[in-house]
């Protein structure tokens, strides 16, 4: 496993240039001690031609460089925690072995457990969500782990880190895929929610090396690993040229289920969606509620994850959300209040202000802790709630919350 994960590292080698090498040489460490050896690029060159393929001399000077530094990126991959998984390792996911061609190697952090669950369901969609895409994804995202479901996701911010959010919230399991090394985690804004995930159970995991940054080329493999872990895709928000819809062209091509939330027609984040159902009728599938989802996924009526979790219910034929005040526990005063006042719809920092009484650097310095955590978003100068308060139950809005000096009094 360290000699496959040392050969993926190298710049240039995709699947299909590791198995050549392995076809030639046998074995991973085989051609490592083959690239260290005297001449070691020109044999690797001429053990690959004896079998009709063709390896670039950049590409076999860079392998014996790798050969040479193995010690230290083996070493570097355990220090950060990652675990390797081959496909010839005996915990390679399941699913991932079925495709066409298979990521040759996985560096997971977390529990492995998670990639390979009974059953699993991604959920994506845009990364410039709208308040309502995110209290939509955030309600799937809780419903699926309430009813047992691993969700996989892209880490991404908008839709992904709502519904990761959310999963952990309600104490199940999520895998977040990342379109970058784990050193090169992107976005960084997201590094906190990474942990969250691998310290609830999940995992988060990358075919990439760990110091390989994250560019255009790497995210379609990402969506490709998505759909890929899951038995299910659930598309909530897509735009005209979303990444979410590479992922459900994976997902289609896969032989996988593919859910669609429809849009309103007047909404770029939802075009992609819309047109979705339009092209592919029959094999996207629109989700009228989370209610039919579940029952659509066959999740009715099956064990919760987690005991002791905050759990979503279907109550009435309708999903109710994770508590709120479950999820505020244990914070400061300003802090749940904030929360409080964002709970029925986003809101200007003015008024926050008005509804609360706090002071705007108090205000602020509060945004940005619930911002790292992800309970709260940030979008063209007005705060909503995000992540797992975007899977509560909406409230009507007070018109005052109780603040410094203020008394709680009911909408309307």
């Amino acid at each position: 496993m360290d000699a496959w994960a040392v050969l993926v590292a190298v710049d240039g080698i995709g699947p299909a240039t590791l198995a050549a090498l392995l076809g030639a040489l046998g074995s991973g460490r085989a051609v490592l001690a083959t690239a260290a050896g005297p001449a070691g690029p020109r044999r690797l060159a001429a053990a690959v031609a004896a079998r009709g393929g063709r390896l670039d001399a950049t590409l076999g000077r860079a392998i014996a460089d790798a050969a040479q530094e193995a010690p230290v990126l083996v070493a570097r991959v355990r220090a950060l925690g990652i675990e390797v998984l081959t496909i010839e390792s005996p915990d390679y996911p399941g699913r991932l072995r079925l495709l066409d061609l298979p990521p040759p190697v996985l560096f997971v952090r977390g529990d492995i457990a998670a990639l390979d669950a009974i059953r699993s369901v991604a959920v994506v969609g845009t990364r410039r969500a709208t308040e309502r895409g995110r209290r939509i994804a955030g309600a799937i995202g809780g419903a699926l782990s309430t009813a047992g479901a691993v969700v996989v996701s892209g880490l991404a911010v908008g839709i992904d880190g709502a519904a990761h959010a959310a999963a952990v919230a309600c104490g199940g399991r999520t895998v977040g895929v990342l379109g970058s090394g784990h050193q090169r985690l992107y976005p960084r804004a997201h590094a906190h929610l990474a942990d969250q995930i691998v310290a609830s159970g999940g995992a988060v995991v990358s075919e990439l090396a760990p110091d390989v940054g994250p560019v255009p080329g790497t995210f379609p493999r990402r969506n490709r690993v998505i759909s890929g872990l899951s038995d299910a895709t659930v598309i909530v928000e897509a735009g005209e040229r979303s990444g979410a819809l590479i992922t459900a062209g994976w997902t289609l091509e896969q032989g996988r289920e593919c859910f669609v939330v429809p849009g309103p027609i007047d909404s770029d984040q939802s075009v992609g969606c819309n047109r979705l159902l339009r092209l592919y009728p029959g094999q996207a599938r629109a989700v009228p509620g989370v209610a039919e989802l579940l029952e659509d996924l066959g999740l009715v009526g099956t064990t919760p994850t987690r005991a002791g979790a905050v759990p979503g219910s279907l109550r009435d034929g309708r999903v109710v959300g994770p508590d709120p005040e479950a999820i505020l526990a244990g914070r400061g005063a300003a802090e749940a209040c904030v929360a409080r006042v964002l709970l029925p719809g986003a809101a200007t920092l003015e008024e926050l202000v008005d509804a609360t009484g706090f002071a705007p650097a108090t205000i602020l310095a509060v945004l940005t802790r619930l911002e790292g955590d992800g309970l709260v978003v940030a979008t063209l100068g007005r705060y909503a709630a995000g992540g797992a308060l975007a899977a509560t139950t909406p409230m009507r809005r007070p018109v005052r919350v109780a603040g410094p000096g203020r008394t709680s009094k009911p909408g309307g």
